[in-house]
């Protein structure tokens, strides 16, 4: 869980690298959604709902790891 501590979230999308794009929440994330052939996003709690909707490869019913804590 170390390692992990230290994510940002990159919700509600998911991008990563130049397709970051609408991912400017600098919130410590406090879970992982795993996605389909994707990796997981990690994400905070205000974009835990959206991401499930949004954000793409999410697996449903969704898993969802709880990595940190507020």
């Amino acid at each position: 869980m170390s390692v992990r501590r230290n994510a940002r979230c990159r919700g509600p999308y998911g991008g990563e690298g130049g397709l970051a794009d609408g991912t400017d929440c600098f919130d410590p994330a406090v879970f992982e959604v795993a996605r389909y052939q994707l990796p997981p996003l990690h994400v905070c709690p205000v974009h835990l709902g959206p991401s499930l909707l949004m954000a793409s490869g999410v697996l449903w019913p969704p898993e969802i790891r709880l990595i940190g804590r507020l």
